[in-house]
């Protein structure tokens, strides 16, 4: 959950933020409630969400940014809001509801909460001398003071109501559908790019400590000391934190920063001078002075997050109540670079964002199978194989006759070529318990079907199928057969899933068919643990069914 927040985090921040979208956190923040609520109708564990907050923090500001604390809190925040909505509502539309209305206004109250620590309660005089001055000019006769953030706290509810229906509906959507995943391969790996990015930095618990204190030696001096003696040593530390913290001046080297000191600075003289009936120096020298608060605010965090990263302090975790959670960072960063090239396009999401939203939430089920089919102890698998139209499906006929003949009940599907004129036309599906045939694949077909090479798929025979492999209807089969796990599977289509429930939810062995250039990466895809290969070109009908038996008492032991 918290890859896939993430991800979008990543993907659709960068969009927005280039583009200058207004209301963009907003948005962000939207399609976290609706991943959030969407997932929890099929992953119900009680403390998921604010897990996947914490997940979605630490990945989010794990970036090449040097802002840190802000997208954590924000992030977090939003997450422990809405479980504890759900805590105190349950599941329910008035829980999911109250909770994104709670986790979107966060946004208000964060940024609110921003502007008085960078700039301290000199921001707020600002504020309300401002509102007060326009209230007065155009005669109105209510206090206006609160409004403005009344109409957007009412805003925020309102995207916040939104997106919980969204969250509603997709989840809903999730229980009634199957799955539908859609995979990408990479080779890079996020996990040891962020290592790689962060391995030559000299990480010290000292500096950590020693930065602490001339933060809060900064905010002291500002508040009791002259003019001369704050300035001074302002500067004095900013220019030690950008000597060794090369990012530390990359907030004050854009030109948004100075724009907006030279506009706070003029504001306030004007405030303090016109409104308040004081002096346009005194004016001034406040504006500069709530202008290197904030300085030492935004640096100070940023240097900090930097020695946050110290590897020491990482370890200390491992002691700790969250001991599983460089773990969980390390599975979610494997997962990150599907989810991010599973993620449309903002125009494709804008169209038709449940459908696109429950497509790349489907995927969380199957990277979950594949985390948990790496740990599971219990594979057995064989596997026949050869090469095209050399005769895998026969010999597996006869292994199952030879089985059938001791009394080893087989269940199962076997997909036999069909033939027309000597030419292969398509393939039948065989239920091996019933010895009931339907048509599966044909060379003819329309755009409605699944096209996989030259073959047309019938959507009747893959259901009938999935049906007959469905783990309750091979629950008295000794042995299983899947005939034959190719490309098709290997995109997470086809049987599949039907392979990967039966690996992970049975003790039974299963005798898959699998053409001989596509062994490791059935293997690899479906982590399986030693499986018995059986080459038809290398073994006779005797052998084989003799190494099968073999095995299957071996697991049996097991």
């Amino acid at each position: 959950m918290g890859t896939i927040w993430a991800a979008s985090e990543i993907v659709l921040g960068s969009f927005l933020h280039n583009l200058k979208i207004p209301f963009s956190g907003n948005i962000l923040t939207g399609i976290g409630i609706i991943i959030l609520i969407s997932i929890s109708y099929i992953w119900t564990e009680k403390g998921l969400i604010w897990r996947a907050g914490l997940i979605c923090a630490i990945m989010k500001t794990m970036s090449p940014s040097a802002v840190i604390f802000g997208p954590m809190i924000a992030i977090f925040s939003e997450a422990v809001l809405l479980e504890l909505s759900l805590r105190l509502f349950g599941k329910t539309w008035f829980g999911f509801i109250i909770g994104a209305m709670l986790a979107m206004s966060w946004n208000l109250a964060q940024k609110i909460i921003n502007l008085i620590i960078f700039y301290g309660s000199n921001i707020v005089e600002i504020y309300t001398s401002l509102l007060k001055l326009a209230q007065k000019q155009i005669n109105i006769q209510f206090d206006i003071v609160w409004f403005p953030i009344i109409v957007l706290l009412v805003a925020y509810a309102i995207l916040g109501i939104i997106s919980a229906i969204i969250g509603i509906r997709v989840g809903r959507k999730i229980l009634k559908e199957p799955k539908a995943y859609q995979p990408q391969n990479f080779s890079s790996n996020v996990s040891q790019h962020q290592q790689k990015s962060k391995i030559d930095f000299n990480y010290s618990i000292t500096w950590l400590f020693v930065n602490i204190g001339l933060i809060i030696i900064a905010l002291v001096l500002l508040n009791f000391t002259s003019v001369l003696v704050w300035s001074l040593s302002i500067i004095g530390i900013v220019g030690l934190w950008a000597f060794r913290y090369k990012r530390a001046l990359r907030k004050l080297s854009k030109p948004k920063f100075w724009i907006f000191f030279v506009l706070l600075t003029m504001i306030t003289a004007f405030v303090f001078a016109k409104i308040q009936s004081n002096t346009l120096e005194y004016g001034l020298m406040i504006g500069i002075q709530m202008n290197f608060r904030a300085v030492i605010i935004i640096v100070g965090f940023s240097i900090l997050g930097t020695e946050l990263y110290n590897p020491k302090i990482q370890q200390f975790f491992l002691k700790t109540y969250f001991k599983q959670l460089p773990l969980a960072l390390e599975l979610s960063f494997e997962s990150l670079p599907s989810m991010i090239a599973n993620i449309p396009d903002f125009k494709t999401i804008v169209k038709n964002p449940v459908s696109i939203i429950h497509q790349v939430i489907s995927q969380a089920e199957f990277r979950l199978d594949e985390i948990k089919m790496k740990n599971a102890s219990n594979q057995k698998a064989i596997i026949i194989t050869g090469g095209i139209g050399q005769g895998k499906t026969s010999f597996l006929t006869q292994i199952i006759s030879d089985l059938n003949q001791r009394k080893i009940k087989v269940g199962g599907i076997l997909c036999p070529a069909i033939h027309e004129n000597s030419i292969r036309i398509g393939y039948n599906l065989v239920d091996l318990k019933t010895n009931e045939n339907i048509v599966l694949s044909r060379t003819s077909g329309d755009e409605s079907m699944i096209n996989v090479g030259k073959y047309y798929f019938r959507n009747e025979g893959l259901e009938f199928g999935k049906k007959i492999l469905a783990t309750e209807n091979i629950s008295d089969s000794e042995v299983i057969v899947i005939d034959e796990i190719g490309f098709f599977e290997l995109n997470n289509q086809g049987w599949a899933s039907s392979l990967t429930d039966i690996l992970l939810n049975t003790n039974k062995p299963i005798i898959i068919i699998v053409r001989e250039n596509l062994i490791e990466k059935v293997i690899t895809h479906w982590s399986m643990v030693s499986p018995l290969i059986i080459d038809i070109n290398k073994y006779d009908l005797h052998t084989a069914v003799s190494e099968i038996l073999k095995f299957i008492n071996f697991t049996k032991k097991l």
